[in-house]
């Protein structure tokens, strides 16, 4: 029992590390002064592989510390909520739809997740600039970024289902 709970936490770390490091390698700064990253991918394949608290961490943490390390300290504390609530509610729908079809598992809670992330990520700019209308700049990046974020974590997904990469992790 121990050693599942030591298992598990070690993998977060790895998990949030691979979202940081996700993030970092491609980043295209957007208008809204944020940036669109392959960072979704790797969120969605830890909300995947862990769960909700496990997989919500990861790609909670992970991401905030890309945007400290990349210099958007004013988007992390937005930026742990909003990707943890993503991996989270993405792990529980994915959870529910894995026996049925794994590949639609994947797409509908990545789009459930993704979905979280836009309007999210929108409702954190209108905080910032208090202004609603111009946080809706930031609704097309994201939503590509999200698009891609869904396409990857998919086909990474059923790689490793087929590899039997996913029946180690349990």
């Amino acid at each position: 029992m121990k050693n599942e709970r030591i298992k598990r936490i070690v993998i977060a770390a790895m998990m949030a590390a691979m979202v940081c490091v996700a993030t970092m390698v491609i980043n295209i700064p957007s208008p809204m002064n944020g940036y669109i990253n392959l960072g979704d991918c790797a969120v969605l394949l830890s909300a995947f592989l862990l769960g909700p608290v496990y997989g919500g961490a990861a790609a909670g943490i992970g991401s905030m510390l890309a945007d400290l390390l990349l210099g958007y300290a004013h988007y992390a504390p937005g930026t742990l909520i909003i990707k943890g609530l993503m991996a989270a509610a993405g792990a529980v729908l994915f959870g529910r739809l894995r026996k049925k079809n794994a590949v639609l598992a994947c797409v509908a809670s990545g789009i459930c997740a993704e979905l979280i992330m836009i309007a999210g990520y929108f409702a954190y700019a209108a905080l910032l600039m208090g202004n609603g209308l111009s946080a809706a700049a930031s609704i097309p990046g994201n939503a590509v970024q999200g698009g891609i974020g869904i396409v990857a974590s998919t086909a990474l997904w059923m790689l490793f289902e087929k590899t039997g990469f996913t029946e180690r992790m349990k």
